[in-house]
């Protein structure tokens, strides 16, 4: 048996004594109904919702559900248009049907069952830190990103579809907790390497630094740390040949880098947004799309395959662009506007090219962050 099954075995009969159910072989959910939805997460102080919206035939959004996370947003000191400073705060389990958010005022997970585009509370557990900010899931391991005191990695096993903490998944950041601003100062991203080995962390000023762990199945070590002095490393995504793509928020750049085995990158190529605060970014196939919350735009880049970049050009967007997510069948980018708590639509071109589909505001979602399009 290998590691990672003993270690679901385990995790499955910790579930079954807290839960009081008789545990038997994991199996995933049906499959949804439906591909085209898209969760929008509000990040509501006073009470944390998951957002439900249908794709229209024209590429647009109608709402069709709202879903308490039975947590608390939360509002990082000095955030402006996304109060979690991040990206990936919302996530979707594939294998699983299952959907993640960050409660960042509670210091805990929700877990949602999806059908369709309808959601159903599974669980609500705690993060294992402080202020949880980004969340990734592969092959039955969540890990989770919390952004304050000095910031922390933990991890979790699925287990019959709820999450199981593993202790020996936590790592310390050692980040500064008192260094300010403290919106710029907190780790921006986790999400996991193509092909699952591996789990990237991107530290912002507090660190101005990649970290990347290996993570194979029944193991966290310590990170290789990749120093980029003055970058303000944020947000990232890898094209379909595996590259890298990260936004350097210092310069208002989109950087590629390959990622070795043990976790070192290579540079491959640099390019300027000519934008202003360019914090998030998305990828279809390889094509990224850098947000920019300072200009209100999307920046497109091509990818080549060596990772060199080719700037396709900007597109307007409402006011203070943060986090974007694409449809799975890639024709549709949904990017959030933080300051106006809007969501816009656009139409993917063959070409990469953006056209604007529509708009529309989610309740009580200005400053938040956290989308997901199926």
């Amino acid at each position: 048996m290998s590691t990672l099954s003993r270690l679901a075995v385990a995790a499955t009969s910790v579930a079954a004594v807290a839960t009081g159910i008789v545990a038997g072989p994991a199996q995933a959910a049906p499959a949804p109904a439906t591909p085209h939805v898209v969760f929008v997460q509000n990040d509501d102080p006073a009470g944390n919702t998951i957002v439900a919206y249908d794709r229209t035939a024209s590429g647009g959004l109608t709402q069709v559900g709202t879903y308490p996370t039975g947590g608390l947003g939360g509002v990082l000191t000095g955030s402006v248009v996304d109060h979690l400073a991040s990206e990936g705060s919302l996530t979707y389990d594939a294998h699983a049907h299952l959907l993640y958010a960050v409660n960042a005022g509670s210091d805990s997970i929700t877990v949602f069952g999806v059908h369709g585009d309808r959601l159903t509370r599974v669980q609500v557990i705690g993060s294992g830190g402080s202020f949880p900010v980004s969340i990734t899931a592969d092959g039955g391991r969540v890990f989770v990103l919390n952004a304050r005191d000095g910031g922390s990695v933990q991890g979790f096993l699925l287990a019959r579809g709820r999450l199981v903490r593993v202790p020996a998944w936590h790592r310390g950041l050692g980040l500064d907790p008192s260094q300010t601003p403290e919106f710029t100062s907190t780790p921006g991203q986790i999400g996991f390497t193509p092909d699952g080995h591996q789990l990237v962390v991107t530290t912002k000023n507090g660190g101005n630094s990649v970290l990347v762990f290996q993570a194979r199945p029944g193991r966290l070590r310590a990170p290789q740390v990749t120093s980029l002095p003055g970058t303000v490393p944020f947000g990232f995504a890898f094209d379909s040949r595996g590259n890298l793509a990260l936004t350097e928020a210092g310069p208002s750049a989109v950087a590629t880098f390959g990622v070795a085995r043990n976790g070192t990158l290579t540079a491959r190529d640099l390019e300027a947004t000519n934008q202003a605060a360019t914090c998030w970014l998305v990828a279809s196939g390889d094509t990224v799309y850098a947000s920019n919350a300072g200009s209100a735009s999307l920046s497109s880049f091509r990818v080549g395959a060596v990772g060199d970049l080719t700037a396709l050009g900007n597109t307007a967007t409402d006011k203070g662009t943060v986090d974007a997510a694409v449809s799975r069948d890639g024709a549709y980018l949904y990017a959030q506007a933080g300051a106006t708590g809007a969501v816009d639509a656009f139409r993917i071109g063959s070409d990469g090219s953006l056209t604007a589909t529509g708009s529309v505001t989610v309740p009580n979602a200005v400053g938040a962050e956290g989308i997901v399009a199926l």
